[in-house]
């Protein structure tokens, strides 16, 4: 019989793991806003759950928001409710998260994503305690913990101008940092172990037989991008199509999608003109922002060949800062007014990109 319940994967004996449950307990009694940083799939949801249930408010309510699942106006709706009219479709008072959550703990998510206007009303709300729903005059008092989470680099996207400095101070209380799956190796076989004796369960198994040594090979040297999440599912897929209690899981199959019949051509044609960026070579000076996408290096991007937007992108601006720097002689002052950045914008990318101590040539 299949046995289904909620799990605490909050599993681990390495010290990286084992000082982030002591850190999470110190600062949990506290009503401070907390921040969590941590790569996709470290449990940071799990970790602000975690300080939650062991706070004074653990009895009332915990509520939670991904902040880059909605749009600006649908996002500042649900975070401070709105008055009946006060947009189209607006037909009754709606109470936001921070108005349910009074008393208890708000929880968000991918908060880099927030736009300014409401990064501005959650600094309002930090610092007095009240906001207004949006469409509304009167100001309305809440008392809520507020924990965030995000994968980015928050003081670097201050740095640049793209999140709210003031903000940034006034959620930093504490940060809690979660290390990758890379770095908590003692904790792989825990872990593995951990998701495979539930998902025997679920399957209705009457005991787990455990990993071969060629399992906990490869479980072993993998790198785990996806970290926690990444090998749970890999975890359980393989204990399910093992489905045997009596035989250990010996094949360990870490991409679903690897098949000699997987389709790799893409049927989605691009529009013609985005086939290929053409280069343009400049003559005095460097294109500024705005006009910088059709001066890249290279006579053309095949777009068959990208795999990764975010690094193809990154690669775009590390090159770009590079040739404005050469062009106007290292002089920073300068290299931020071709590129129409702020001095201070164009240090946050040389930091961020880690050309500060090696932009001579």
């Amino acid at each position: 019989m299949s046995i289904k319940f909620k799990q605490d994967n909050l599993v681990g004996q390495s010290n990286s793991f084992l000082n982030v449950l002591d850190q999470v307990s110190q600062i949990a009694p506290l009503d401070k806003p907390v921040l969590i940083i941590g790569e996709r799939g470290t449990g940071k949801e799990l970790i602000a759950a975690r300080l939650h249930f062991l706070s004074q408010r653990w009895d009332q309510q915990y509520l939670t928001l991904n902040c880059a699942s909605l749009n600006e106006n649908l996002l500042e709706s649900e975070l401070f409710g709105h008055e009946a009219g006060a947009f189209t479709g607006a037909s009754k008072r709606h109470e936001g998260r921070f108005e349910r959550a009074h008393g208890g703990t708000l929880f968000l998510d991918e908060l880099a994503n927030t736009p300014g206007l409401v990064q501005e009303k959650l600094l309002r709300v930090i610092e007095y305690g009240e906001f207004e729903r949006v469409g509304g005059s009167r100001s309305i008092k809440t008392d809520v913990r507020l924990i965030c989470a995000t994968n980015e680099d928050l003081p670097v996207l201050a740095e640049l101008g793209e999140f709210r400095a003031d903000l940034l101070d006034r959620l930093a209380f504490d940060v809690i940092t979660l290390p990758p799956m890379r770095e908590r190796q003692e904790d792989i076989m825990v872990l593995a172990e951990h998701f495979a004796i539930n998902m025997a369960r679920e399957l209705g198994f009457e005991l787990f037989s455990g990993f071969s040594e060629k399992a906990k090979r490869t479980l072993l040297d993998y790198h785990w991008p996806g970290n926690v999440r990444e090998l749970k599912n890999v975890v359980e897929r393989s204990v399910y199509r093992t489905n045997n209690a009596y035989v250990p899981v010996h094949d360990i199959q870490l991409d679903p999608f690897e098949s000699p019949y997987r389709p790799r051509q893409r049927i989605k044609a691009l529009r013609p003109q985005a086939q290929a960026l053409p280069v343009q070579e400049s003559t005095n000076a460097l294109p500024v922002a705005t006009t910088a996408v059709v001066a890249a290096k290279s006579n053309q991007f095949d777009f068959n060949q990208v795999q990764d937007f975010k690094t193809l992108s990154q690669d775009f601006e590390v090159s770009l800062i590079k040739q404005a720097l050469a062009a106007s002689q290292y002089n920073q002052k300068k290299t931020a007014e071709l590129l129409n950045l702020t001095y201070h914008q164009l240090r946050g990318y040389m930091k961020k990109y880690q050309l500060l101590e090696s932009q001579q040539p």
